[in-house]
């Protein structure tokens, strides 16, 4: 599918009614592939516009990227503010695009996308003080103008974790898979939450059935957020190897995962998992019915949409803000999360989507996604439910692990006592 197209399903599952190229707010909209092609309208108002530079891997990754578009352009439409885009092709290109953007001193936030643009926007932050800076995942905490929003991504991945550890032991299965992107320190706490999920696993289950179960997690680092045919190779050789549930979190490379975990069902007169995939950052269950059982929401939209707000309404501040299980910064998805996408999109855009799926209604796919759950006995998603409860409560701390000493200790840990000793 186009990524167009995809990006089009991701903005109706914010309820927008706008596409990337129409006109956002009181302005227009300007996708960038570079600084020079960036056009926005100069009889802007000063301040009335924000701008966002995306990571690498860019819009229609279904993923990090796509979820900053919706936060940002959710913004730009209820608060009436013109909206610029640059693209980062790659790593060479953050440093430009931010001075690009700060030095019109135009726009009341730029937002950057991703823990790879830290050192870019330290030393723009610096170079101009009066521009306010949203980053993502980064490590800038010492600037009045730098407000870096971060997730903790180690407590919805032990939901998932937890999810998968659970269907595994109930099929009498000993092994699940991870694939992910580049190794950087963001995505060890989607690790370490997911392994910490999955002992705690075998834990609810040997109470539950007295039955000791011992689940090897199969780990692979693709080193790319934009490449779904490394995904797919690396779910392949998992599933190769007996993995029973694979967590992508890999961007638009963990596009490919959902693609193995498809061929391998259908290979084996199967439509409906397990085995399965579980999806991350956006609710992603949609793009392959029957083969991913749920999906980690990282609401970056709502970490943009807010720091947006709180500029506009002159209560931004420099330093971090994290979010996890208890201020919705993450979380497990729901059915309505996948139906809220279709429910918002146009009558004509709804039925293509469906015919592609095989559906004659929305009814239809929803019962599809309804019945992919019923896979999974009612005990495993409560179980899910009441670690949820326990981590927000405080009761279970899980691990959230940024180096790479920090990662091994996990996976060298045999419980998720251990582990959570590791917490802090």
């Amino acid at each position: 599918m186009k990524k167009a197209l995809l990006a089009i399903f991701l903005v109706a599952l914010m309820g927008l009614s706008v596409v990337a190229s129409g006109c956002i707010g009181g302005g227009s909209s300007t996708t960038s592939s570079s600084p020079s092609q960036s056009s926005s309208s100069q009889s802007t108002q000063a301040k009335k516009a924000i701008a966002i530079v995306y990571d690498v891997g860019g819009r229609g990754d279904l993923s990090f990227n796509d979820m900053a578009y919706l936060g940002v352009s959710k913004a730009a439409k209820d608060f009436n503010l013109q909206l610029t885009e640059l693209q980062s092709n790659s790593a060479d290109d953050y440093l430009t695009n931010l001075e690009t953007l700060a030095k019109q001193k135009k726009y009341l936030v730029i937002v950057a996308v991703g823990f790879m643009m830290n050192d870019a926007v330290e030393a723009v932050s610096k170079k101009y003080p009066d521009q306010k800076f949203i980053l993502i995942d980064g490590d800038v905490y010492d600037r009045p103008n730098v407000m870096t929003v971060k997730f903790k991504e180690n407590e919805g991945s032990a939901l998932v974790g937890a999810l998968a550890g659970l269907i595994a032991a109930n099929d009498n299965k000993d092994k699940v898979g991870i694939v992910l992107g580049m190794e950087i320190p963001v995505l060890y706490k989607f690790e370490a939450g997911y392994r910490f999920g999955i002992k705690w696993a075998e834990d609810y289950y040997k109470n539950k059935t007295g039955k000791d179960v011992n689940i090897d997690v199969l780990y692979q680092y693709t080193g790319s957020f934009g490449d779904p045919a490394k995904g797919k190779a690396a779910a392949q050789a998992q599933l190769q190897q007996g993995a029973w549930v694979i967590y992508q979190v890999a961007g638009g490379t963990g596009l490919g995962v959902f693609d193995a975990v498809a061929d391998y069902l259908d290979s084996h007169g199967k439509k409906m998992g397990p085995p399965f995939a579980i999806g991350v950052d956006s609710a992603q269950d949609w793009i392959k019915p029957g083969v991913i059982i749920a999906s980690m929401m990282k609401r970056v939209d709502l970490g943009v949409y807010n720091g947006i707000k709180a500029a506009l309404n002159g209560t931004f501040k420099g330093g971090k803000v994290e979010l996890g299980l208890k201020e919705g910064g993450v979380k497990v998805s729901t059915i309505d999360d996948v139906m809220a996408m279709f429910n918002s999109l146009p009558k004509d855009t709804q039925q293509e989507k469906l015919k592609k799926l095989g559906f004659n209604s929305t009814e239809e796919l929803r019962q599809y996604l309804e019945n992919t759950r019923k896979q999974v006995p009612d005990w495993i998603w409560q179980a899910v439910d009441k670690l949820q409860q326990e981590i927000i409560s405080g009761q279970i701390k899980v691990p959230a692990p940024t180096t790479k000493d920090g990662i091994e200790k996990v996976r060298n840990a045999k419980t998720w006592q251990e582990m959570e000793q590791l917490a802090g």
